[in-house]
């Protein structure tokens, strides 16, 4: 569960610190105070998209980090173990973002430096954040087919199917490429050869370029290495008295017999002794170099033309000299597909054919799944419906098979029964998505008698208000995520409908944490901890501003706040009581639990 967030520099709040509970949490205060500021920052460290545009004015940069404690939540330990980002305890985990002025956002996990996407990744494990304008985004097939199969715990399956499509699909292309290739597969087939063969017959040797290269520019210049090595020969060793290796050795023989009058000649004679040893060494050598020395204008003239053919081959298939081996093993490979090509087709359609049987076997489990779990969900959301003020309406979830023309039961599709089309066979039968084979659309019926019409269709934004937080509530139950956050989901609703909301809430926070954002007193007193959040004036000698505060209410002042929701800017002794009496009610109602 989430168990402290840190806020600095974001928006309106300069520094905030919150420690947070289990059960469910209010946030009341002022509209404009910051409630729903506190959420947008906890959305970022989620991994959420941001500009500069959220740092606090006059500041360089915003701080966001949320803790949590993972001791219980498996998914959130294996995702970070993978990773190699858990913490030593395995027990705890911190999310931190930060966004400066100019624009730049870095996450951290447990202090190492993570993409933005794995902010996300990780954040889906552990919160679930319903916002006041869920309905917008329930609106669309997607995020209704999401919520069916969330509800459903689908992850698994979806993840089979779609791997399986994806499979099917390349192996269908692969297909259509290989049919494609046999329509001028003769004349292919002949140039593969031609040039396989004149490749084969060069037998170019690895780094035998570069070697053909250095043996020319040798042999080229022979006559010039050969004169140059004798006369080195002649001027250090055999010029009889005069080559320098004589002089020298005359030279440290004189020195040799003054070292002994004056031992600081020692250190010359060292060095001279050592280059009169090394000249000889040279010597020997480059006596060596000029035997070996060979000058064959037959050998040149064979090394050339065995380059300037390398070289004309590498032109005529546009490539570097040093890559004509490698072009011939992938013409080799080519050449070998080909010949085999039919074995290859056959192999290719006998593996398509099992692919496809795959996907419309796991597809079909999945519509399966899906119908069992539609009809699950829409009796409970009928049920939550009830209370919200939608007396007699009905839920329900059509599944639509996307491709109506090829099927009309989804759930007894086989491949046998499409694998007539050429479309099947190259893997591309309308109606298959990595999804599944229908497409999920949410009905409703707000008044008895009516027929059931798409939640689209609905006219009354508060009805689809109501509808969407009935949805959520349901949704939610189901969720394996810990931490459940409503912000402000119970606008435009009031008096019995919005108890009836708050103690659909409290009872989520008997199994989740959640935190609901509300102005409702008839929420707001059915939390088990209460925080208040105020916008308060802020003065420094050169500046003033405005900064957002939070604290923790004691009974006495939960009271006040509470009062305060319910009669506004006056607050009477019949409103004190009043709030007192929501209170207790709602304490004796956990006790009675």
């Amino acid at each position: 569960m989430l168990t402290h967030i840190h806020i600095r520099d974001f928006t309106i709040i300069d520094q905030l610190e919150l420690d947070l509970e289990n059960g469910m949490t209010v946030l009341t205060g002022e509209t404009g105070a910051g409630k729903s500021i506190i959420i947008d920052a906890l959305n970022l460290a989620l991994g959420n998209r941001a500009d500069s545009g959220v740092i606090r004015h006059g500041c360089a940069r915003t701080d966001i980090s949320a803790t949590f404690d993972i001791s219980n939540i498996s998914a959130a330990q294996i995702w970070l173990a993978e990773q190699e980002l858990d913490a030593e305890d395995n027990s705890g985990c911190v999310l931190r973002r930060t966004i400066t002025n100019e624009g730049r956002s870095k996450g951290y996990i447990n202090g190492s430096a993570v993409p933005i996407q794995s902010l996300q990744a990780l954040g889906d494990t552990l919160v679930d954040i319903h916002g006041q304008h869920e309905h917008q985004s329930l609106l669309k097939n997607d995020m209704q087919r999401q919520l069916l199969d969330d509800y459903a715990g689908h992850a698994s399956l979806l993840t089979q199917l779609a791997t399986t499509y994806r499979r099917w699909k390349a192996v269908g292309a692969e297909l259509d490429t290989l049919r494609s290739a046999t329509q001028d597969r003769d004349t292919r087939l002949d140039m593969l050869r031609y040039q396989a063969h004149e490749l084969e017959t060069l037998a170019l040797g690895e780094n035998e370029v570069n070697a053909l290269e250095e043996e020319r520019t040798r042999l080229a210049n022979s006559g010039r290495l050969l004169d140059t090595c004798q006369t080195a020969l002649h001027n250090l060793y055999e010029s009889d008295a005069n080559d320098i290796f004589t002089v020298l050795g005359r030279t440290l023989s004189e020195l040799e017999q003054l070292r002994t009058l004056d031992g600081r000649l020692s250190s010359a004679c060292d060095l001279l002794n050592s280059a009169h040893v090394q000249i000889e060494e040279s010597a020997n050598e480059l006596r060596h170099y000029r035997d070996a020395l060979d000058l064959d204008p037959e050998r040149l003239t064979w090394v050339e033309q065995r380059l300037d053919t390398i070289h004309q081959l590498a032109r005529k298939h546009r490539t570097a000299p040093a890559a004509l081996a490698t072009l011939l093993t992938t013409l080799q490979a080519e050449l070998s597909s080909i010949e085999h090509s039919d074995e290859h087709l056959q192999h290719l359609q006998n593996q398509l054919s099992a692919l496809a049987n795959t996907y419309f076997e796991q597809a079909r489990q999945l519509s399966a799944s899906r119908a069992r779990a539609a009809h699950d969900f829409s009796a409970k959301v009928t049920d939550g419906m009830q209370p919200l003020g939608l007396a007699g309406a009905r839920f329900d979830i059509a599944l639509q098979p996307l491709n109506p023309a090829d099927h009309t039961d989804v759930h007894q599709l086989r491949f046998a029964d499409v694998q007539g089309s050429t479309s099947v066979a190259g893997g591309r039968m309308p109606g298959a998505t990595a999804t599944g084979l229908e497409r999920v659309e949410f009905l409703v019926s707000t008044n008895p008698g009516q027929p059931l019409k798409p939640l689209s269709k609905v006219a009354s934004g508060g009805e689809l208000s109501r509808i969407s937080l009935a949805i959520q509530v349901i949704a939610a139950r189901s969720s394996h995520i810990p931490t459940l956050i409503f912000d402000e989901v119970d606008t435009g609703i009031g008096g019995g409908v919005a108890e009836t909301v708050g103690r659909q809430l409290r009872t989520l926070g008997e199994s989740h944490q959640v935190l609901c954002v509300t102005h409702l007193p008839q929420v707001a007193a059915l939390g088990h901890h209460h925080l208040h959040v105020t916008k308060e004036n802020t003065r420094s000698e050169s500046t003033q501003g405005t900064t957002t505060r939070i604290r923790a209410l004691t009974d006495t002042a939960r009271n006040e706040e509470i009062a305060r929701m319910l009669g506004g800017v006056e607050i009477t002794a019949q409103t004190r009581a009043h709030a007192r009496e929501m209170i207790g009610q709602a304490k004796k109602k956990k006790e009675s639990v």
